[in-house]
């Protein structure tokens, strides 16, 4: 059974499902869907073409679906679409698109803490978790699994890769290859996220191949192709290797840089998460 507290205010067109919460003083605009025991908390606001997926709790203040900032914006039909299971947390803003028929999709099993922002043409995968002030800017791309912390910008058309672990208070201009580890202004890739793969069950051989093809790309000092031609000749190709193949291929940014690493007390962040 729903619950609908009388202040909060619902437009006609709105779709609500089954078991939905709505609590005091939301505002609910007309093209808005909700899925099935959706909890939006008080003083949210959801606007423009939202779905929102079952089981996701939007927290108080936070604003969805609103017109983005891009300036060539002109009044085209855009979209948002939140997953599944999803925590929205207090004070986020995630914009509609400016595209027609585009969308900013934010995966299921998120957790987009407080006062983060989301831009338009962002696409946020499956189970990613945005710390406390992390700005994403337009055509940002985070995969699945992916960590940035807190007060992090992350620069318009930069992708960051799966598993990857980035520290708080960093700034990213460049991609972030899969599985990696890092922090700091600049940006620096202190190793593999070896602690967050053993706890997603990556085999220890699985772990030894990518701390390879790691090594090609960052300690080998060949030229970029050629690091890569040898982790496609020299790496077992499974899954995650073919991955990391395919997400440096294709970077259009480039891949963020690497500095020598003299002590893990330069990144006390996420000193305990690295290992030689």
């Amino acid at each position: 059974m729903s619950e609908i507290h009388p202040t909060a205010v619902i437009e006609e067109g709105a779709e609500l499902g089954e078991n939905v919460t709505i609590e005091p003083y939301v505002i609910i605009k007309k093209n808005v869907r909700l899925g099935n025991n959706v909890t939006i908390k008080s003083h949210a606001y959801i606007d423009g073409h939202t779905t929102i997926g079952d089981g996701t709790v939007i927290y108080p203040s936070a604003s969805i679906g609103t017109k983005t900032q891009a300036k060539r914006f002109q009044g085209e039909t855009t979209y948002v679409r939140i997953g599944k299971n999803c925590e929205i947390r207090e004070f986020v803003t995630i914009n509609s698109s400016c595209d027609e028929g585009s969308t900013v999709e934010v995966g299921d099993h998120c957790l987009i803490m407080a006062y983060c922002h989301i831009a338009h043409h962002c696409h946020i995968g499956n189970h990613v978790i945005m710390a406390n002030g992390a700005m994403l800017a337009g055509h940002v791309t985070i995969e699945d699994y992916a960590n940035i912390g807190g007060m992090t910008p992350v620069h318009q058309f930069v992708r960051i890769g799966k598993h990857a672990m980035v520290g708080g208070l960093s700034r990213i201009t460049n991609d972030i290859p899969p599985y990696t580890l890092g922090a700091g202004i600049p940006y620096r890739v202190a190793g593999l996220n070896l602690i967050g793969l053993k706890r997603h069950n990556f085999s220890i051989d699985l772990r030894k191949a990518l701390t390879k093809a790691f090594k090609l790309i960052y300690r080998s000092g060949i030229q970029f192709h050629e690091a890569v031609a040898r982790i496609d000749e020299e790496v077992e190709k499974t899954e995650p290797i073919k991955h990391w193949i395919d997400f440096c291929k294709t970077s259009k940014r480039g891949l963020i840089g690497l500095q020598p690493i003299t002590s893990a007390d330069e990144f006390p962040d996420i000193k305990d998460l690295l290992e030689e």
